[in-house]
């Protein structure tokens, strides 16, 4: 599966319901890790609307990160989670939910759905996925 068809379908997941922006992250980049699509829905599961509900962090950011520390064994993920942030913030323009969802006109200043692609491309980047 290439990078954007991995993207594609976390926004597919994200978009048709019963997954939120953590999950369809997770998901989507599930064979990455050692761990099923449906074990990493209930792990990721509580990572929405900002970390638990918070408006906090994104949690289509906070589902590449987990997959970033599963995929490096917890060996230099700080670097990782750091970069997977910079370049989220560069894309997207904010990193917490409720900033995100802050309406610029008449659409906010980054989806829910453009978030997950995002989230998705750049862990695809950082870790060399085609």
């Amino acid at each position: 599966m290439t990078l954007t068809e991995r993207a594609d379908k976390a926004v597919e997941l994200k978009t048709m319901g019963g997954y939120n922006c953590a999950q369809a992250v997770t998901a989507a980049l599930a064979d990455q890790t050692s761990l099923t699509e449906e074990q990493l829905k209930q792990v990721s599961a509580g990572f929405c609307v900002g970390m638990g509900n918070l408006e906090a962090t994104c949690g289509a950011l906070i589902g590449a990160g987990m997959i970033a520390g599963l995929k490096t064994e917890g060996k230099a993920t700080v670097k990782v989670t750091r970069q997977l942030q910079e370049t989220f913030n560069d894309r997207c323009g904010a990193i917490k939910c409720k900033d995100l969802k802050t309406m610029t006109g008449d659409k906010p200043l980054c989806s829910c759905e453009d978030c997950v692609r995002n989230a998705v491309m750049i862990y695809g980047e950082l870790m060399g996925l085609e």
